[in-house]
């Protein structure tokens, strides 16, 4: 079978597992279904996948608005248009090509961004502690509108978010073993890819709803070495253990309490603050019952913006981290930062990490 037949069977598989999840989301309560934040959200991109498969997903306009973040437009909140209108006036005052063109390319395609957060990574990063993140590169699958290249290496703004967060890790946890990893709303899989491709022993579960579940399982399948149990597989298995050594699962809400074993590190990226606190709440009993060493988180400490009747994007209660405090109670909060790991944004809002340790 030709590449081009292996995608097209890759793109139908997953397709068939997002029916699945959908069909079977729609019997479950409130709470394991998209929350205000992602219904909409979820009804967007679903559309958008069954109209153009999950082999260019990494450049739809709904993945680009909610779970594929770029440095440039339009995650820099600027649309292309603009930056070519900006890039054009700059050429009509200084020579377009020279040192200060370039320096206003920079600013506006998101590069100068990238470049700090490589910095940060490089600076940050403590090599002879597993995972070993020195050869990361990130697989362009999905066909991503935007991938910046240091020193031969692929990354986008999301595996860079996560590069950073896992080196926060590292610093102040030192050099503990993570033989399990239990992710909630993993996106695209980027965790995933990268503890496959440290070479550690590390094996992965991500829990997410559809749709946004089945373009993990999906990119996650494209990668060489990844043995991904996928929601076809483990629809109605019961119970569902940890996944073997390197091995990563792809499960859906409703089947985290059929989850059993121990997990060294439980994490969320952002979309905790994207959730209503009863949500939250749950999947962070799920923590306490696996046993979850640490737990790793990302929020806006001021709380993710309250929606509207005239701005429906937005919770009905923001989460904020006396939240976490409170719903975890047999953990200390060990660590928190916003620089250089996490991000303070232009408006003076803070995507601030926490690192709980289990007493």
């Amino acid at each position: 079978m030709t590449a081009s037949g292996t995608r097209d069977v890759a793109d139908a598989d997953a397709l068939r597992q997002l029916e699945a999840m959908l069909e079977d989301s729609a019997a479950q309560p409130a709470h394991l279904r998209p929350t205000a934040f992602w219904q909409q959200a979820s009804e967007r991109i679903v559309t958008e996948l069954r109209a153009h498969g999950f082999a260019l997903f990494r450049r739809l306009p709904s993945a680009l608005d909610y779970f594929v973040p770029t440095y440039g437009a339009p995650g820099n909140s600027l649309d292309c248009a603009l930056v070519d209108a900006l890039l054009a006036v700059t050429a009509s005052q200084v020579p377009e090509g020279s040192k200060a063109w370039h320096t206003v390319k920079a600013a506006l395609d998101g590069q100068a961004w990238a470049l700090s957060d490589y910095r940060v990574l490089l600076a940050g990063d403590r090599p002879e502690q597993s995972p070993d993140l020195s050869a990361i590169s990130e697989s362009m699958t999905g066909a991503p509108l935007e991938q910046v290249v240091f020193d031969g290496r692929r990354f986008s703004r999301t595996m860079l978010n996560y590069l950073h967060g896992l080196v926060f890790f590292k610093q102040v946890a030192g050099d503990a073993p993570l033989r399990t990893v239990l992710e909630v709303g993993g996106g695209f899989g980027t965790l995933g890819e990268i503890l496959l491709q440290s070479g550690s022993e590390t094996a992965y579960i991500d829990v997410d709803i559809p749709p946004t579940a089945a373009v993990a399982a999906f990119y996650l399948g494209q990668l060489a070495g990844a043995r991904v149990r996928g929601y076809l597989e483990t629809r109605y298995a019961q119970p569902l253990p940890v996944p073997a050594e390197r091995a990563q699962m792809v499960l859906c809400p409703w089947q985290l309490p059929r989850l059993e074993g121990r997990v060294d590190l439980f994490w969320n990226f952002i979309s905790f603050q994207e959730m209503e606190p009863e949500v939250v709440a749950f999947y962070l009993a799920e923590a306490r019952r696996l046993e979850s060493r640490f737990v790793l988180l990302r929020n806006l400490r001021e709380g993710k913006q309250v929606r509207t009747s005239a701005n429906a994007v937005g919770v009905d209660t923001p989460t904020l981290g006396s939240d976490y405090d409170r719903w975890l109670p047999d953990y200390d909060l060990v660590a928190t930062n916003v620089h250089p790991f996490g991000y303070r944004t232009v408006d003076g809002f803070h995507s601030e990490l926490r690192l709980y340790a289990r007493r």
